[in-house]
């Protein structure tokens, strides 16, 4: 009986460790999934067995707006200011600084775009081709955290906003403030605020009728905010005084570069660009333009705000919560108060609207590609619109605006997005190695160029950790020189193809620059984020290891694979 026993235990002992063998084998495989990437003389578009997808009615300036409408928000108003108060009149250089970072990835963000101009999914679609499944995965869900919670954030500022607008008015005066404002009960628990569920709804509703319908829309917004902020730097400009600009940098060129950390967040949005790829009318010309033409007005934009704040008043007098309002008051030009108000909500509608039109159109991508449940796949077949999804992500941002104040949640954003930028850098780079590898076996150069980028990514974030901490300018020298020699093996040891469409100038070495950048930003968030960023990979792993390995198959007849656009679209 004895031995039986025995037996029966060795025998369930080794099948346990079979099952587990065979569970963890099945988890890399699955891991390791990618998307074939198609040869660059096949132009065909395969679609999923429904026949429903999104229309093409996005031109070339519909999408320069919709990169502007989710880049320009009330910040033009604000940031702006607040910065200058600390950097002086050298924050249009920290501007300046930002937005030519910006540029570089743009620059990565344009050839991807071009390469797959027909699919909705950007950084997460990019990465599913270039890396594999798992990493396209954990890419986008750093990006959706900040987009729902940035999304909250947003309408609960607009609702304050439309508040302020309202209380001109009379009959509007002394609105209780849990309607915009948001009111705490439970000791702090929850934050009433009930506006912002309500605008969230009308601006889903807009979007769930149709690109054509959200697209007007942004476009108008856009329009008047651009417009008023032009009339805000003409009418600026005969108030400027230029001694104030003197002195320029008084508090050190540390400062200023500084201060460009900060204000980089200010052009984020650009990307959302790529993300309308599926619903642009020419996407292999218009997406490359569109990136970069609405990155470079808003870079314009933005350096004529600063012009003009810190012309206008010394910058130690600027105010900390309406800078340039107070600005333009105390040149006795009341009325511009009024405009920059209407200038804020028509910014942050925009930037609301176009929010929520890039998060539903990720959730499209992954309920095509089965990671996420199939009902996220779905698509009107009359409005052409991922309806489900839009629901879905307007009743997550509702919910977290009208019940919690998600404002004190702003230190752990913006992780998404440099995350993003920088998987999305590295994309641009191992897309041209498989081109010219697409027919052969990955040799071991694939496994030394990856280790160049993690390098080169540890150096950024290194480096960016030294200037932080104010350490030896050596370490600071180390990090670039370590870097510098993984781009050198980057740039010489591996063979490089030229992409179809637009093509990245100074491959390796532009989307290296952009990963080390990326890190040293990453590295001035705050420690929470990196908390954050840790937790949610290791619950974004857990999700994939328990749902989505046993549901996406990149393969599938279900799932979109598109490299160009079809020949009559291109």
């Amino acid at each position: 009986m004895g031995g039986r026993e025995s037996n029966r235990n060795s025998s369930s002992s080794t099948s346990y460790k079979t099952s587990s063998s065979s569970w963890w084998s099945n988890f890399c495989s699955s891991a390791r999934r990618s998307k074939p990437p198609l040869s660059p003389s096949e132009t065909s578009v395969r679609t999923a067995s429904g026949g429903d997808g999104l229309l093409r009615r996005l031109g070339l300036l519909d999408l320069i707006l919709l990169g502007v409408g989710a880049s320009i928000g009330a910040g033009i108003f604000v940031v702006t200011g607040t910065v200058a108060r600390d950097v002086g009149p050298g924050v249009t250089v920290s501007f300046a600084l930002a937005g030519a970072v910006c540029v570089l990835n743009a620059l990565c963000y344009a050839e991807l775009a071009s390469r797959f101009p027909a699919l909705v999914g950007g950084a997460y679609m990019y990465t599913y081709t270039a890396f594999n499944e798992l990493t396209a995965f954990l890419v986008f869900a750093q990006l959706m955290l900040d987009y729902h919670i940035g999304a909250a954030s947003i309408a609960r500022s607009l609702a304050s906003y439309v508040v302020t607008l309202l209380e001109l008015f009379p009959l509007f005066k002394g609105i209780p403030s849990w309607i915009g404002n948001g009111e705490e009960f439970l000791g702090g628990a929850l934050s009433i605020n009930l506006l912002a569920p309500i605008l969230l709804t009308l601006l889903t509703i807009i979007l769930c009728r149709g690109v054509g319908e959200s697209s007007a829309l942004n476009s108008f917004m856009t329009v008047l905010k651009v417009i008023i902020v032009i009339i805000v730097v003409f009418v600026g400009a005969f108030e400027v005084d230029v001694s104030n600009w003197s002195p320029f940098a008084p508090n050190g060129v540390k400062s200023i570069l500084t201060g460009a950390t900060v204000v980089f967040f200010a052009y984020v949005g650009f990307d959302a660009v790529a993300n309308s790829a599926e619903e642009s009318k020419r996407p292999q010309r218009d997406l490359p333009i569109g990136i970069m033409g609405s990155l470079v007005i808003c870079i314009a934009l933005y350096i004529g705000v600063c012009l003009v704040i810190t012309g206008m008043v010394p910058y130690k007098l600027l105010g900390e919560d309406a800078p340039l309002a107070e600005a333009f008051t105390s040149k006795g030009l009341k009325y511009a108060s009024v405009l920059i108000s209407i200038g804020a909500v028509a910014g942050l509608t925009t930037t609301l609207l176009v929010g929520l039109y890039v998060q539903s159109r990720l959730y499209l991508g992954l309920g095509r590609d089965g990671l996420l449940p199939s009902i996220f796949a779905k698509v009107h077949p009359k409005r052409h619109t991922p309806i489900h999804s839009q629901v879905w992500v307007g009743i997550v941002a509702s919910i977290l605006a009208g019940l919690f104040n998600v404002h004190v949640l702003s230190h752990i954003l913006s992780v998404g997005t440099l995350t993003g930028y920088s998987v999305v850098s590295a994309c641009v780079i191992t897309l041209r190695w498989k081109d010219k590898t697409v027919s052969q076996e990955l040799s071991s150069s694939w496994l030394e160029g990856v280790i160049c980028l993690i390098t080169v990514a540890c150096c950024g974030f290194g480096a960016g950790l030294f200037y932080r901490v104010s350490a030896s300018f050596i370490l600071l020298i180390l990090a670039v020189v370590v870097a510098s020699l993984a781009s050198l093996a980057l740039n010489f040891r591996q063979v490089y193809a030229d992409p179809p469409g637009f093509s990245c100038p100074w491959v390796p070495i532009l989307p290296v620059l952009c990963i080390f950048l990326n890190m040293f930003l990453f590295a001035q968030l705050h420690y929470e984020g990196w908390v954050r960023f840790v937790i949610l990979s290791i619950i974004t792993i857990g999700v994939y290891a328990f749902y989505g390995q046993y549901h996406a198959d990149p393969r599938s007849e279900e799932t979109f694979i598109y490299h160009r656009a079809p020949v009559e679209e291109a």
